[in-house]
């Protein structure tokens, strides 16, 4: 999320609300794009033993292949709509399952923890050797939602060549001063209470605060580090940016017109992460979706933001 709660969607209003709202009508307003495609799922194991699936939607005859990540705190499943709208267009769609959620072996506790090294060096690289064995030869987006989408940017950082394409939709930098007043004159207080939070009862209670869901330790202090200091770089990992700034990748961005928890200023300060980048970017409203243009009601209405991101 981007601003202060969510790890990359941004503030307190956390997933747990989308989850409750999503079961109903998930697939309500995607249906009619929708082509024939492969649903499977991959089972794939991390170099560390963890356990995980990703959710697949193949069509005949694809023509790129796209790694997708969620919102903090949000199961791959969730994204189903999306893929199933992406398939519709010829893109073979891989839904990544975060350690912690989900399908995943582990959930996070005062015995259990990671943090952005473990997601970025074991879990990310495991999912993309699994995409490249079932779609040889194809172009690689990469993508995500809120903090998915920051962390696909991060993978860059770490190898500039892992994908062709970003996609990037409700995401920015968490960083306090990419946000308008009121929401920055609060953030630096949420930044620091949530890992202290996380710290004191052994992970996130995301569920019981409103926002994601049951989060390791170790990934609420590497997304506040970002929040505060307005860089992408983690004591494990080091500093990611300059590596990030190799990256000639074509971008492209989705923003909604009613998500204070991704405002274009925050977009903005993570895209110019990527000066050799080609960039370009849409905001959709109410009437462009069919739904309220918030931070997680676009998933019940995905097909406007597959056909941003891959047209016919």
């Amino acid at each position: 999320m981007s601003g202060p709660a969510g790890a990359a969607t941004g503030a307190m209003a956390g997933d747990r609300g989308y989850s409750r709202s999503y079961r109903a009508s998930a697939a309500s307003n995607h249906g009619r794009e929708v082509a024939s495609h492969a649903q499977s799922t991959m089972a794939i194991e991390a170099s560390d033993g963890h356990r995980f699936e990703l959710l697949t939607r193949i069509p005949e005859r694809p023509r790129r292949s796209l790694l997708w990540l969620p919102a903090l705190g949000v199961a791959a499943r969730h994204y189903l709509p999306v893929a199933d709208a992406l398939a519709a267009r010829g893109v073979a769609v891989f839904l990544h399952e975060w350690r912690g959620h989900g399908s995943s072996s582990l959930r996070a506790g005062r015995d259990c923890d990671w943090g952005y090294r473990e997601l970025l060096t074991l879990d990310l690289p495991a999912s993309e050797a699994a995409i490249a064995a079932a779609t040889p030869g194809l172009p690689r987006i990469a993508g995500g939602h809120s903090l998915g989408g920051q962390l696909a940017a991060c993978r860059l950082g770490l190898d500039p060549a892992a994908c062709d394409a970003l996609w990037l939709a409700g995401s920015g930098a968490p960083y306090w001063r990419a946000f308008p007043r009121p929401q920055r004159l609060v953030l630096p207080l949420a930044y620091r209470a949530l890992p202290w939070l996380a710290a004191r009862a052994g992970s996130l209670p995301g569920r019981r605060i409103g926002f994601g869901g049951n989060e390791a330790r170790g990934v609420m202090h590497d997304w506040a580090g970002t929040a505060l200091s307005g860089r992408y770089a983690t004591g494990s990992l080091g500093d990611l940016e300059p590596r990030m700034a190799t990256a000639a990748v074509e971008l492209r961005t989705v923003l909604f017109a009613r998500d204070w928890l991704a405002p274009a200023t925050s977009l903005q300060h993570l895209a110019s992460r990527f000066p050799r980048a080609r960039i370009a970017g849409t905001v959709l409203d109410d009437a462009a979706l069919g739904v309220r243009a918030d931070h997680f009601a676009w998933m019940k209405s995905p097909v406007p933001v597959a056909a941003w991101f891959q047209p016919l």
